[in-house]
């Protein structure tokens, strides 16, 4: 079973004091030292995209080893119930390292395999994660997120169906097609790159037809 830990990136330098640098520092440098430990390539949006990026969370195994993360893009998303998030743009890239069934590095279980369904699930249920519909009491939310987020995991499971699309987009400047989906709360969409990864976003408020995504070269221009 893998098991998803957040970073912290309260401290990525901006407009920090001299005297606030020294604490801050450290931190971004933990942020991305997660993503640093990985054996395969980062993806994000490629260089047409020019706004902020910035780290997310990396999803590690039992053992510690890193087997997917996400960076964003845009807009950092919140959960608001004021219908404010409507006004966020942003994009969520997953990168999923390409495993099949194996043993974990302990030796104390079995890993599953990743395919293109487990970024899709990733994507999806990372969506809900900043999703808050206005109407819902505060007290609901934990019961209709279990909910949707069974669903999604529902949805991953049969990309070939309803309410899955295609969509062609550029990996590495090479075309992919990627299986996509709509909903009131954003987009989803789930492909395989050509580095033994699979790659999966959501985002809301930024279109994801146009995008494209690149092996990210120098993880720090996130931290």
């Amino acid at each position: 079973m893998e098991t998803t830990s957040r970073t912290d990136t309260d401290g990525v330098p901006g407009t920090a004091t001299a005297e606030e640098e020294p604490q801050e520092a450290p931190a971004a440098r933990r942020a991305a030292d997660g993503y640093r430990a990985a054996t395969f390539p980062w993806y994000g949006l490629d260089e047409a995209f020019t706004g902020p990026r910035w780290l997310m969370q990396v999803g590690t195994a039992a053992d510690g080893t890193v087997q997917h993360g996400a960076t964003g893009h845009g807009d950092e998303p919140s959960v608001k119930s004021d219908g404010s998030v409507d006004k966020e743009r942003f994009a969520a890239v997953i990168t999923v390292a390409a495993s099949p069934v194996r043993r974990s590095g302990d030796g104390t279980g079995v890993l599953d395999a990743t395919t293109v369904s487990s970024a899709a699930w990733l994507a999806g249920s990372g969506l809900l994660a900043y999703t808050w519909p206005p109407q819902m009491d505060h007290t609901l939310r934990d019961d209709w997120l279990d909910q949707q987020t069974e669903t999604a995991f529902t949805l991953a499971d049969d990309l070939g169906s309803a309410p899955w699309t295609t969509l062609s987009l550029p990996v590495d400047g090479v075309p992919v097609e990627f299986h996509y989906r709509e909903s009131e709360f954003g987009w989803v969409l789930a492909g395989s790159a050509h580095e033994g990864v699979h790659i999966g976003a959501y985002g809301r408020g930024m279109s994801a037809y146009g995008l494209g995504f690149a092996v990210i070269k120098d993880i720090e221009t996130y931290a």
